[in-house]
């Protein structure tokens, strides 16, 4: 809503004394180029440009915009700076507090102000999913005529939380995360600037790693956090931010792992090597310490997937298939969410029987090639459907298994080198023991020497 005399009174209190203001919002950007990271939403000429007046108005004016992203990426603060840039009134709601009538009462305000002084008006809706259809469907009318220029914020997939006339109606702008360098930037800024800490204190290399680890792509919370550490250092009469420090402050251990080090490596061999041992609770601890070290997720799901194939196979079919979709659904939720997905998959590979056939099987194969041991392929089998295949005898003899009682024909499939090699050596574990029986039976059928 535009401010009230207490909110007014407010914010003049907050301009003569800014340490009155937490430090997240003392550091909010004054302009575009000041933002951190989103450097695809910033360009020369894109909607944000212009809803602060770089560009052209009249017929092609700028349009609504609906921001999407995961918090702490920069929604209210893109907000923030269109509101102080802006030449035009800039009008706040909240879809946690606001219903129609406010929406209504705000649509009402910019036809007064459009009609009786000429002015625009830009409503910032925050958590735009929040609202109902109902709700959504009050804005359509404002935002199609251009009584507001809309911009809403949302965390959640605006194809399935906003209406889809109002997405009709706007610009869809996606938010990435913000990176590491992005928020070590940030913190570095807010040490020296004179909106900040204005160098009260500083910022050793580990304190400072376990900060970004803290954040995990989330500004809010790492100026937060900085915050907080700051002032207990400076309570000691301390002018550096240790890391016991900030480990007291947030009540988090820093966990001793280097993404980039040895520390990266072993962690993820334990968590694998503890999966093949079935020890469940092992692999459990491996995966909270890659998590809480802020390691990739996708990374995780990656290895789990390899794991899946190398130390279950066949043993439990599912196996892959739980881990196929456990890196799917990470790379759609990102964390803190995909902890439980990866925390699914982890412990349904630790408690599946375990099997490397299909390992050994392919390793083994691969073995023979490179030793040169292949040869043509038999005759019998060669493709025959081009014209003067048959001439050549490709396909000659070959017998459909199809059109066989028991779908299998006796005849040799592989070069004569190998015609008797067998790789594929099944265990009886869990539902392997299947493919062991299928596997004696189908080469008894095809009438195959024991090597």
């Amino acid at each position: 809503m535009e401010p009230d005399l207490f909110t007014a009174a407010a914010e003049e209190r907050q301009e003569k004394d800014p340490t009155t203001s937490p430090l997240a919002v003392r550091m909010r950007p004054r302009t575009l180029d000041e933002v951190v990271g989103q450097q695809h939403l910033l360009k020369p000429g894109s909607p944000l440009r212009r809803l602060v007046g770089e560009g052209v108005g009249g017929p092609a004016g700028p349009s609504s915009v609906i921001l999407w992203g995961p918090p702490g990426t920069g929604k209210t603060t893109l907000a923030y700076v269109v509101s102080k840039a802006t030449n035009k009134r800039f009008v706040e709601l909240s879809a946690i507090t606001a219903g129609v009538k406010e929406v209504r009462t705000v649509i009402d305000g910019a036809r007064r102000a459009s009609g009786g002084y000429g002015q625009e008006t830009v409503l910032f809706l925050d958590e735009i999913h929040r609202f109902s259809k109902a709700q959504q469907d009050s804005l359509l009318p404002a935002v199609e005529n251009r009584w507001v220029t809309l911009i809403a914020a949302t965390t959640e997939n605006p194809y399935f939380s906003v209406i889809s006339p109002l997405l009709s109606r706007s610009l869809l702008l996606t938010l990435e995360p913000l990176t590491d360098d992005d928020i070590r930037g940030l913190l570095r800024r807010a040490l020296a600037d004179e909106r900040g800490l204005k160098e009260a204190v500083c910022l050793p290399e580990d304190t400072e790693d376990h900060l970004l680890r803290i954040a995990g792509g989330d500004a809010r919370r790492a100026l937060t956090a900085l915050e907080a550490a700051a002032g207990a250092a400076l309570d000691k009469g301390e002018t550096e931010i240790s890391l016991s420090t900030l480990e007291e402050t947030v009540d988090r251990a820093a966990v001793k792992y280097d993404r980039d080090g040895d520390q990266h490596y072993d962690v993820a061999s334990a968590l694998i090597k503890s999966i093949r041992g079935s020890d469940v609770d092992a692999a459990l601890h491996y995966l909270a310490r890659m998590i809480e070290a802020g390691e990739d997720p996708r990374f995780i799901a990656r290895r789990l997937m390899i794991s899946a194939s190398e130390d279950i196979g066949l043993a439990d079919p599912n196996a892959l298939p739980i881990a196929v979709a456990a890196a799917q659904a990470v790379a759609m939720i990102g964390f803190p969410e995909a902890a439980l997905t990866l925390s699914h998959a982890t412990i349904a590979l630790a408690l599946a029987p375990k099997s490397n056939a299909a390992t050994t099987a392919i390793g083994a194969a691969l073995d023979d090639v490179r030793k040169g041991l292949s040869g043509p392929v038999p005759a019998h089998l060669r493709d025959s459907h081009y014209q003067g295949a048959g001439k050549l005898g490709h396909g000659k003899g070959y017998v459909y298994p199809h059109d066989l009682a028991e779908g299998i024909a006796a005849q040799q499939y592989a070069p004569d080198a190998l015609k008797d090699r067998e790789y594929y050596t099944p265990t009886r574990h869990g539902a392997e023991a299947r493919y062991a029986d299928a596997v004696e039976w189908t080469r008894k059928h095809l009438g195959r020497k024991r090597s």
